[in-house]
């Protein structure tokens, strides 16, 4: 059994109300449900929550409601704690079922496709040391090379020692001199349970991928927290969307 777990809270600072935020005619948190109901691996989908409004969304689409505890709902709670309630909470529900593979979404990370889960799902099947597949974009603009903080005496530094990277002699402002640089985009992350059975083993900052972590690549892949984000995704969803 392949199951899809959903997490989207109703408070957000940075920006109010992102995951019902209409895109193209349809809320956020529309277009992650939809592609896991369309991957055809998929068993069952599930929604952790604790907004009325998601709820409803979920209802009307068909995918099955958890009730995010209050404790994993404030912005200090970290997610890894809510999927692992989430995934304990589908155990409860499923007692007779074997769950393969979990298949890890949140409502505000519109880019993605099914054919990208499929790929992932073939992928962790294939390679059985593999801990997880998770989609990953290239950011060279935004290589650790690059970025800054401010000191005590309010002047920039490097975020990351130099010296990290090798020799500082070798370094230059080259945005692609130190390889491609891949994030983890958000759009989704193919767990095998036991990464959620034993959290604390995980990778940071994400621990829920384990330590074994297969890419799945795309373009311009990210979850919107900030509302400059949205013409993003709408660029992304007319070029690479299924609901175009």
């Amino acid at each position: 059994m392949i199951v899809a777990l959903l997490l989207g809270r109703k408070g957000s600072i940075g920006f109010p109300g992102k995951n019902t935020f209409p895109i193209m005619g349809k809320p956020l948190a529309w277009y992650p449900m939809n592609i896991a109901k369309r991957t055809k691996e998929i068993d069952k989908v599930y929604l952790s929550t604790d907004d009325p409004e998601l709820k409803n969304l979920a209802i009307a689409e068909g995918v099955e409601v958890i009730d995010r505890p209050p404790h994993l709902a404030t912005k200090e709670a970290l997610g890894e704690h809510a999927y692992q309630h989430g995934f304990s909470v589908i155990q409860e529900r499923n007692p007779d079922k074997t769950i393969e593979l979990v298949v890890l979404l949140f409502c505000n990370a519109a880019t993605l496709t099914s054919e990208t889960i499929s790929t992932g799902i073939k992928q962790l099947r294939e390679n059985p040391k593999a801990d997880s597949a998770v989609t990953v974009s290239k950011y060279n603009m935004w290589s650790p090379l690059r970025a800054r903080k401010k000191d005590p005496n309010g002047f920039l530094q490097p975020f990351v020692p130099f010296e990290t990277f090798g020799d500082p002699k070798t370094l230059n402002c080259d945005r692609d001199s130190q390889g491609d640089v891949l994030f983890a985009d958000m759009g989704v992350s193919i767990v095998r349970p036991n990464n959620l059975l034993n959290l604390e083993e995980g990778l940071l900052p994400q621990k829920w991928m384990g330590q074994k972590i297969l890419p799945l690549y795309q373009e311009a892949g990210c979850d919107v927290d900030y509302e400059w984000q949205i013409p993003v995704v709408e660029w992304w969803l007319k070029k690479y969307g299924e609901f175009r």
